[in-house]
């Protein structure tokens, strides 16, 4: 039995998200906790899992919010560490009329990125289930050598290994870079989550099903989703292709947070039913919770923080 999981490894931040326009006329920006890695766990959590996060934050009046707000979710913090001279991470972003975002980031360096492997807490690599982890922890050489000795122990301890890319450009000196991190990633892991936009960045193709053609060709997670969005998404698995539909919804506001908790709902059916034999059926009620639970998250400001229940899921999926 593992202590744990899911443990996560990455980057824990703030989102400023727009919140309407002041009687000045200047826009009104809210402090949302983010990272993708912790809002994948935020989600377990709400769904009944055991989770750890490992990472970095400044010890500033940022960190200690974060700190604070990750506690509050129930994730283990025993690896969240402060650092005393770079200060925490913060993104803003910006969403247009469709609930399509861009980011503008202040990480040049921020505390995310100076966890050092001295520092991380091994054990917990090797008590839990699945790790996972993304690139935003290997931009730079040092967390990226963190990040890659944390997948070679936790594999080595017998845990599946989670991915999701969560490609952001502004953060990459090199987009080369990026492409080649990426590939290290698909081809360590077992479970690969990846957007419609990543897959036409790696392969040059917006054909979904001839890109992850090309990408199992490269490498074999056993289980990979593709999500798209608008047009819902799609999960491969032992030969098996399923595509489920999304849950467009009226009152959506931003997509933040919306591929974390896909991601996360992903992880809850592996953690429930294993990889070794997922039926048509099983795969297609997995995407349908992660689409549900996705379009929840994006009538919401921020993630984190306002993950959906179970029930609450469960009760969208009989509502559409």
């Amino acid at each position: 039995m593992k202590k744990f999981d899911v443990v996560a490894l990455g980057e824990l931040l703030v989102d400023f998200t727009e919140n309407g326009i002041s009687e000045q006329g200047n826009p009104l920006l809210e402090a949302n906790p983010g990272g993708a890695p912790c809002n994948v766990l935020s989600m377990l959590q709400n769904l009944g899992k055991k989770t750890a996060f490992i990472g970095k934050v400044g010890a500033d009046a940022f960190g200690q919010m974060l700190i604070q707000a990750v506690r509050a979710q129930g994730i283990n913090t025993d690896n969240l560490l402060t650092d005393d001279v770079v200060n925490t991470t913060l993104a803003f972003v910006h969403t247009d009329r469709e609930g399509d975002r861009s980011f503008s980031f202040y990480r040049n360096p921020g505390a995310d990125m100076m966890l050092r492997w001295d520092e991380v807490h091994q054990e917990m690599l090797g008590d839990t289930r699945i790790f996972h982890f993304g690139t935003l922890s290997m931009t730079e050489r040092q967390i990226g050598n963190v990040t890659k000795k944390a997948v070679e122990r936790a594999k080595s301890e017998g845990a599946l290994i989670s991915f999701d890319p969560n490609l952001r450009p502004p953060l990459w000196k090199s987009l080369e870079d990026a492409k080649d991190k990426m590939w290290y990633g698909i081809g360590q892991c077992d479970i690969l989550k990846i957007s419609d936009d990543e897959i036409y960045f790696l392969t040059g193709t917006q054909d979904i099903n001839r890109g992850i053609e090309i990408i199992l060709s490269r490498s074999n997670p056993r289980l990979v989703c593709a999500t798209m969005g608008k047009n819902g998404s799609k999960a491969f698995c032992n030969g098996k292709s399923v595509f489920c539909e999304p849950f467009l919804r009226n009152d959506t506001i931003e997509t933040t947070g919306a591929g974390d908790t896909f991601m996360a709902c992903v992880l809850n059916t592996v953690l429930e039913k294993g990889l070794e034999a997922l039926s048509e059926k099983e795969l297609l009620e997995m995407l349908r919770f992660a689409n549900a639970a996705s379009s929840i998250i994006t009538t919401r400001k921020g993630a984190l923080k306002v993950m959906p229940g179970k029930n609450e899921v469960l009760e969208t999926i009989e509502k559409y």
